[in-house]
């Protein structure tokens, strides 16, 4: 039996290759809007056309030939995109691809590429004002940080972890895997998946110099994957992936520092199969939490107390496929989009607006190995 990895076929990854970006038509539907999907395939980032009335995506080729691009996400003014490669070695060193590209008329046009501080780079961060990034390195158990300055990236520092955790398949040694940065951009995180920790950091935006403030440290064997933050300012949610649960927090404006308020497990009643949690989506107005759960492959929909950040279940309903690695909202939030990687499709649920209720079933549209969803 194979067992669960974070990525299997990594090891037999070729080293990513910054190409020149292909050929990608200007928008095709009236009205529509450019989708970026990250793909665990050599063609890296794929192309698509978002219509927003019948919630469907058309395919619009490749948009850059990035090796396994983990993940993908946009500058604050939506001019630049940054990615992650993650890959076992880059430029002849053993270290994971960082990239930048242009955004132009929906097409993207290389910038920059520089080496992460170690292997298999799984996630990149922007911070709020556009000028920092952050890259975890998944096989390498370190972060790196870049200055970036109109869009070129400028390494500026690295981090490497040494913890680990007692789940011996899956935290022998340290895996950081999720960057982010505190509402008032103070302070940057890195969930470190093998250390059961998060790693806090006072951040200084002009140099994107990162100095140590303090860990969040989770349930031994919990296994940390990402964290996102409340509209209200002062609560964030880190899911943990190996237990399934998810750790909701009290985020201290003074020193940084997340203190668990409560913990919320994801799994049904009964449940002991293999699982994996994932990823984190929060409506714009911060009524409505959303979770996906791999393995057993479903979402987790909640309402959520906008003052307290205390949430409410509202019920488990289908991913659409086999290992949701991301989702998000549309823009119009009419939409969510699911990312299923092991199903080579992208599932699309209408959503109810008022009740924050997904539908039960939606539509399928294929995309290989989908890692990362992301609205130009």
């Amino acid at each position: 039996m194979m067992k669960l990895s974070r990525r299997n076929f990594l090891i037999t990854a070729s080293a990513a290759t910054f190409a020149a970006t292909a050929a990608v038509p200007s928008f095709a539907l009236p009205g529509g809007q450019r989708v970026f999907i990250g793909s665990n395939m050599p063609d890296g980032i794929l192309a698509y056309d978002w219509d927003p009335t019948k919630g469907e995506l058309v395919p619009a080729g490749v948009a850059a030939s990035l090796t396994n691009a983990s993940w993908i996400t946009l500058s604050p003014d939506r001019d630049y995109l940054f990615a992650a490669s993650e890959v076992p070695s880059f430029n002849g060193k053993q270290t994971g691809e960082v990239a930048s590209f242009r955004v132009a008329m929906g097409a993207l046009q290389p910038l920059s590429a520089l080496n992460s501080a170690g292997a298999g780079t799984c996630h990149v961060a922007l911070d709020h004002t556009g000028g920092v990034l952050l890259a975890a390195d998944y096989g390498g158990g370190t972060m790196s940080s870049f200055h970036v300055s109109e869009g070129k990236l400028k390494a500026a520092g690295s981090e490497y972890y040494s913890t680990h955790g007692p789940n011996k398949d899956r935290q022998k040694s340290s895996h950081a895997h999720f960057g982010s940065f505190s509402p008032d951009n103070r302070f940057a995180y890195m969930n470190d998946l093998g250390g059961d920790c998060i790693h806090i950091y006072s951040l200084n935006a002009t140099t994107g110099a990162l100095t140590p403030a303090g860990t969040y440290r989770t349930r031994p064997g919990d296994g940390p994957r990402t964290l996102h933050f409340h509209p209200n300012g002062y609560t964030a949610y880190g899911v943990n992936e190996l237990t399934s649960t998810v750790d909701v927090l009290e985020w201290s404006k003074d020193d940084g520092s997340l203190s668990l308020i409560t913990r919320i497990e994801l799994l049904p009643q009964g449940y002991h199969g293999p699982t994996r949690a994932c990823d984190t989506v929060i409506s714009k107005d911060g009524k409505f939490v959303y979770f996906a759960n791999r393995d057993n492959n479903f979402l987790y929909s909640f309402s959520a107390d906008f003052v307290s950040g205390r949430l409410t279940p509202i019920g488990r309903s289908s991913c659409g496929g086999k290992t949701p690695r991301n989702f998000t909202l549309d823009p119009t939030e009419g939409w969510m989009l699911v990312a299923n990687q092991d199903s080579n499709v992208i599932s699309v649920f209408a959503r109810n607006r008022d009740t924050g209720a997904l539908a039960d079933a939606g539509k399928n549209f294929p995309a290989a190995a989908p890692m990362c969803i992301l609205f130009a």
